[in-house]
């Protein structure tokens, strides 16, 4: 991971040895940021130097004769090779498999589709055995590609990229990476035969099989030799449990998820965009006389000049390294009280945001074919084990402003249906109660009381029935802010009180919640003792920061270790709801369909005869997905679309 030394250490050294030969693609593969004229790295075993047994399939013969050893293995690595990134728009141009190391077969698939759904059916015994492990560096995409064609992919599962994810939430995971850092071995990249990314990138399909299948062969034989690896490695690090009862059963449900996409109301965007757009029109308008002159509000050096050197709205403005002035949303958000143009600065980039973001680039996202969206679900990018999403990122349509709920109205269920949400009410809360133990917030809980009125309750020291708004309201920063690890300081700046104040709360706080200051101490001292916190479903989360000198980097990763078990407890139970009421979708012969999961929330598109059914499934399954001393609560609502229903 010295990504950046390597890179300094090999561009200032002299050649000494032949500079690669052009096709041979970037040497480090991802250390560098760009191909250079670097020396050939030697350590590193490739296809040409170990004895591999790759074969082109490409008559009957030798079909038939992979169909029967391949039918008789209890694990399978596996690899498509495709027209698209996009899983739903891909079609097949050859399939890998390989059952042994350093072997492997690649089965070229013709562009036309009846020719190429004959070759796929004839693996369809194989694809859904239930008793073949199938193995994959990112199978839910193969496995998206394989739906294309009408095969449900079944068995148990091991994904490589996936199983690297549970050990090192924090490294890369993709297959080039991990073949040099597991088998010391450097593949070939796809650069090499499609050319470099960009709209000249070429297409696998105007490849000749010869040409591509000794690379295709590569990713199911490299698979495999990492599955062997990886294996262990789970064990070893007591892992394999939350890999195996939670993400891999995890997987069908996302591409089943992405392959139902959801449907959009795309004349309700296109309202929401005029009606947005106006309103930017008069916001210039009041900017302009507020400032006194006209300029472009979306240059950020324009709004430093008017906001200091014009209006001088503070007398030492922060600067960049080059001179401009700082405008960032954070200074602009400290400077609101000081000029009543801040605020509409502010609300003309917030409403420039989710045009751009989202308003005007979702109708761009629909699938023309399925007249959906497609959203990916990442499960390896968070480092919490929360799942991210992709083409869009629904996790941050932001939902506290009335702006941002209006995108929310856009989402919709399918004819016919009702669009159902529920979440985890509190659920960060709960976990606190249930790790630290502490009896009076399990107690509050249980009664099933409005916690943040119970906390003000406490602190403030008066009866539950006589807590005003705006204690309860304070309550409920302190509340949240401490199981981030706020400090005294973060505290009186979010509630704008004083720093005397901040510290009665947070003291009056842990007065009333003893365990919960025991829990955060006791949770620093496991991160410095051991490197890493967990999960309740022993999910690790590496805090390498935990014990160095520099105090704003340690306190970082304190306030990680105080957080990271509570964020991904709640990531874990989310995810065993989901997959938990998939399965009792598909027992019961549920039709209505689970389209979104955003935090602590899942939406669904429910006929109407199915409602009863789903409600209570769903509110079943997530109440139950852990037993804890503050039990879990689910809520829900329904409407037209999804900011009716949440």
């Amino acid at each position: 991971e010295f990504r950046t030394l390597l890179e300094r250490i090999f561009k200032e050294k002299p050649k000494e040895t032949p500079a690669a030969t052009p096709g041979q693609g970037d040497l480090f593969g991802f250390f560098t940021p760009e191909t250079t004229s670097e020396p050939e790295k030697t350590n590193l075993a490739t296809l040409h130097t170990l004895n591999c047994n790759y074969q082109l399939v490409d008559n009957e013969e030798k079909l038939s004769q992979l169909l029967q050893n391949i039918v008789t293995q209890s694990v399978l690595s596996l690899d498509t090779e495709t027209t698209s990134t996009d899983p739903i728009r891909a079609e097949l141009v050859g399939m890998s498999f390989s059952y042994a190391e350093n072997q492997a077969f690649y089965v070229p698939v013709p562009a036309d589709r009846s020719e190429a759904q004959k070759i796929v059916d004839r693996f369809r015994p194989v694809f859904e055995n239930r008793e073949i492990m199938k193995v994959g560096q990112n199978i839910k995409y193969d496995m998206l590609v394989l739906a294309n064609y009408g095969v449900q992919l079944q068995g148990p599962l091991f994904d490589t990229m996936v199983a690297h994810y549970v050990l090192q939430p924090e490294l890369r995971h993709n297959m080039d990476y991990l073949a040099e850092i597991y088998l010391n071995y450097q593949t070939i990249h796809i650069e090499e035969l499609i050319g470099p990314k960009g709209k000249n990138q070429g297409n696998m399909r105007d490849l000749p099989p010869a040409s591509v299948y000794e690379y295709a062969c590569e990713d199911a034989d490299v698979t495999l030799k990492l599955k062997n690896k990886l294996e262990k490695e789970l064990d070893e690090n007591n892992v394999r449990k939350l890999f195996e009862e939670i993400e891999m059963p995890l997987i069908p449900v996302l591409a089943y998820m992405e392959r139902n996409g959801v449907r959009i109301d795309t004349e309700a965007l296109k309202e929401t965009s005029r009606h947005f757009t106006l309103r930017m029109k008069q916001i210039e308008e009041e900017v302009y006389q507020l400032a006194g002159t006209e300029f472009n509000i979306a240059s950020p050096k324009q709004v430093g000049e008017v906001l200091f050197d014009r209006l001088k709205i503070v007398e030492k403005a922060k600067k960049t390294k080059t001179g401009q002035y700082v405008t960032s949303e954070e200074v602009l958000e400290s400077l609101r009280g000081k000029h009543e143009v801040v605020g509409k600065i502010l609300e003309h980039r917030g409403l420039k945001k989710l045009l751009g973001t989202y308003i005007d680039a979702l109708p761009q996202l629909i699938n023309p074919e399925t007249g959906r969206i497609h959203t990916s679900f990442n499960q390896t990018v968070t480092a919490t084990g929360r799942l991210s999403s992709s083409n869009p990122n629904l996790q941050n349509i932001p939902i506290r402003n009335e702006d941002g709920k209006e995108i929310r109205k856009a989402f919709i269920p399918d004819d016919g249906c009702i669009f159902f949400s529920a979440d985890y009410s509190q659920i960060e809360l709960r976990i606190m109660a249930h790790l630290s133990g502490d009896p009076h917030m399990i107690e509050a809980f249980q009664k099933g009381q409005d916690i943040h009125a119970a906390t003000a309750s406490k602190i403030y020291k008066v009866p539950l029935e006589e807590v005003t708004r705006e204690q309860r309201s304070k309550a409920k920063t302190a509340n949240f802010g401490i199981i981030y690890g706020i400090s005294v300081f973060g505290l009186a700046e979010r509630l704008n009180v004083d720093r005397k104040e901040a510290k009665e709360l947070i003291d009056g706080y842990f007065e009333n919640y003893p365990h919960v200051k025991e829990y955060m101490d006791e949770s620093i001292r496991i991160a410095r003792e051991r490197g890493y916190i967990e999960t309740i479903f022993k999910r690790k989360r590496y805090l390498p920061d935990i014990n160095s000198r520099n105090a704003i980097v340690r306190g970082y990763a304190e306030r990680n270790a105080i957080n990271a078990p509570i964020q991904g407890s709640a990531a874990d139970i989310i995810k065993v709801a989901m997959v938990r009421i998939y399965q009792r979708f598909l027992k019961e012969g549920i039709q209505s369909k689970m389209i979104l999961q955003v935090h602590d929330e899942l939406n669904f598109s429910v006929l109407p005869e199915e409602q009863e059914k789903v409600k209570q499934i769903v509110i079943e399954e997530m109440e139950s997905a852990y037993k804890m001393k503050a039990p879990l609560l689910a809520d829900s609502g329904w409407g037209q679309n999804w900011l009716e229903a949440h």
